[in-house]
């Protein structure tokens, strides 16, 4: 399995900004689940950005996160986590490195 990544986006711009631009990184969202990088994404709460659970090498998703729409606008900045996960809940095994 490839490693899993949490991609941590903290919006650095007015909503209103980050809004102009929301409709064209749903686009970059879906393109990535179509293309088997994501597992899992949305929304902080308060609304100060977001969170994307990825699957595959750094490199890929580092080049990934700059591609997105929110990053060449300059309204979120990104921290990148790679983990393994080593315990799961069963419905989320497949995720589990080593699985």
């Amino acid at each position: 399995m490839a490693s899993l990544l949490i991609i941590d986006l903290h919006y650095v711009a007015d909503l209103s900004e980050v809004d102009r631009h929301i409709g064209a990184h749903m686009d970059f969202i879906k393109r990535n689940y179509e293309a088997g990088h994501f597992v899992l994404s949305g929304r902080k709460e308060p609304r100060t950005g977001g969170v994307i659970i990825a699957r595959g090498n750094r490199a890929e998703i580092e080049a990934l996160a700059e591609s997105d729409p929110f990053k060449q606008h300059g309204v979120a900045e990104y921290t990148i986590t790679e983990f393994l996960p080593t315990s799961t809940a069963p419905e989320l095994a497949v995720l589990k490195h080593g699985a």
